[in-house]
């Protein structure tokens, strides 16, 4: 087994049995800092200089982190490189997070169900009732099975440690400005940058979410994954998200929605605490395909 197949391996361990690094030690942590640090300098800027301003911050930074993910990568035994490569994805807090939300639903307790969801979300979450706190958890596991698990693997895949590190650089800035508003000009870097990195994740991930849908609950199960994917994941906002949330819909049977920006699936039930946890095992389920499919493909490179 190749290098950086054991150090994915080791990876994929730590993420199992440990969880994330604490917040003092994690490196995406300093990518956030070093983002603000150059956003910073331009929030009060006219539009265009904001704009050139968010390009060089992230250009600096994804750049910074790729150099040091590459030094890092050519340096350490594998053992060690995984530890530095755990960082960059997340499957089980991913997971957990999620059950979280389902449990509070489960024990009847909707500000417990609330709270949780902020860890997945950044909407209000103060006036959602239960099955619009359900479909924003399932929505976040579909999105960031793409975002957190399947993206930073195939950066990786590609381009080894400095792949996926400049990967997590670009979608942290994105979290971070990429929104509309205030900020809008000064995001707009991050967000097309992000948009096109996961364009290709994105679609990577419906197919694993209609492959485990499969799999799990049958080829019903997997046609309405395909077809609600087919018919539904161009209704959001971002071009990258609508696919992995309405694949994940259909795998479900389940109706999603975010008021007043769009319902993914209409026609089906709304979801409850028993579908955030299906959604959780289509996500472990995705996540052990794609770490096979990437573990193979490091395993040839001798």
């Amino acid at each position: 087994m190749s290098r950086r197949a054991l150090a994915l391996l080791g990876a994929v361990l730590l993420d199992l049995t440990l969880g994330e690094p604490p917040n003092r030690f994690h490196p995406v942590v300093g990518i956030g800092r070093a983002l603000w640090f150059g956003h910073g300098r331009f929030r009060r800027a006219p539009r265009k200089l904001q704009l050139v301003g968010g390009a060089a911050t992230v250009s600096v930074v994804a750049l910074g982190a790729a150099f040091i993910g590459r030094k890092l990568e050519r340096h350490l035994p594998a053992p060690v490189l995984a530890f530095a490569l755990k960082p960059t994805f997340s499957v089980k807090p991913l997971v957990r997070e999620g059950l979280g939300v389902a449990e509070a639903l489960e024990n009847e307790d909707l500000p417990c169900a609330r709270l949780k969801l902020r860890a997945l979300v950044s909407r209000p979450t103060a006036d959602l009732g239960p099955p619009l706190v359900a479909a924003a958890a399932i929505e976040s596991l579909a999105e960031n099975l793409s975002d957190s698990v399947v993206a930073p693997w195939l950066a990786y895949a590609g381009f080894g440690l400095a792949g996926a590190v400049a990967y997590r650089a670009i979608n942290t800035a994105d979290a971070m400005y990429g929104y509309r508003g205030d900020l809008e000009w000064l995001g707009k870097p991050a967000a097309r940058t992000d948009d096109a990195v996961n364009w290709l994740p994105s679609r990577v991930t419906c197919l694993l979410l209609v492959a485990a849908a499969t799999i799990a609950h049958g080829p019903q199960a997997g046609g309405r994954a395909f077809e609600c994917w087919r018919l539904d994941g161009s209704k959001t906002a971002s071009p990258n998200a609508g696919g992995p949330m309405s694949a994940m819909a259909g795998a479900l049977g389940r109706r999603l929605e975010k008021p007043g920006h769009y319902v993914l699936g209409n026609g089906f039930p709304d979801p409850n605490a028993d579908d955030i946890r299906r959604a959780a095992r289509l996500v472990e389920a995705a996540s052990a395909m794609t770490a096979v499919a990437v573990l193979a493909s490091l395993g040839l490179r001798l």
